[in-house]
């Protein structure tokens, strides 16, 4: 894949140079040409100095070959535009872009660009770590009717099946993270001290399935 990334601070550099740890070739956009200096004297790829919207900086950068395209600048108004341009004038299938904004993220991602609204997500994360009940949003269709949460779990389902879960609280267990990596369930999966539940339900389910994840099981084991 050739990639297009707008922005070379903290997540654009090290998107870029991870991606070409993954053998893709890569341009990295940025107004400021010292921010290339957070690629290092490892990164082989492209580097252009410009504005990520312009259409002379984006062929410079390969995007009419481009199979993705990336704005992570520190702008969302440049993020957004970039992001269009990419995928409205030069037809690349795969754009993302990062919006500070969480209501803006959500006017974006029903037009169908994918966004990382960053303030948001570290929010969640760091409210997660602070204040464990409750139950939080880690990804949401662009229609906004379903999302996977991480919900809380009581003590006593270790050693249920997370089909026991599913029948219980009428949901999907999208997935389970267990000693911090990610893992597809079975019905017949025990749920582990420390493992982490991720469901897939719609925003009416919330509550009643939290109340289900967050008590203890009825009937014991």
């Amino acid at each position: 894949m050739h990639v297009v990334i707008m922005g070379c601070g903290r997540v654009g550099s090290t998107l870029a140079l991870s991606l070409e740890q993954r053998g893709h070739t890569v341009a990295v956009v940025d107004v400021d040409a010292d921010a290339f200096r957070r690629l290092g004297s490892d990164y082989q790829g492209t580097t252009v100095n410009g504005v990520g919207y312009d259409r002379e900086v984006l062929l410079q950068a390969g995007i009419e070959r481009a199979d993705a395209f990336a704005a992570v600048s520190s702008g969302d108004n440049s993020n957004i535009i970039s992001a269009r341009v990419a995928r409205e004038t030069f037809g690349v299938t795969r754009v993302v872009a990062r919006i500070y904004d969480p209501k803006r993220a959500e006017v974006y991602e029903r037009l169908g660009i994918p966004t990382v609204a960053t303030v948001r997500w570290t929010a969640d994360r760091m409210l997660r770590h602070l204040v464990p009940e409750g139950n939080v949003e880690v990804w949401r269709d662009p229609t906004s009717t379903v999302s996977i949460v991480e919900v809380p779990m009581h003590p006593d389902w270790i050693g249920h099946t997370v089909g026991q879960l599913e029948q219980r609280s009428g949901a999907r267990l999208a997935y389970l993270m267990r000693f911090g990596l990610a893992m597809l369930p079975t019905e017949s999966t025990v749920f582990q001290d420390g493992d982490l539940a991720f469901m897939l339900l719609t925003d009416e389910m919330a509550g009643s399935v939290t109340k289900v994840t967050g008590s203890a099981p009825e009937g014991g084991h």
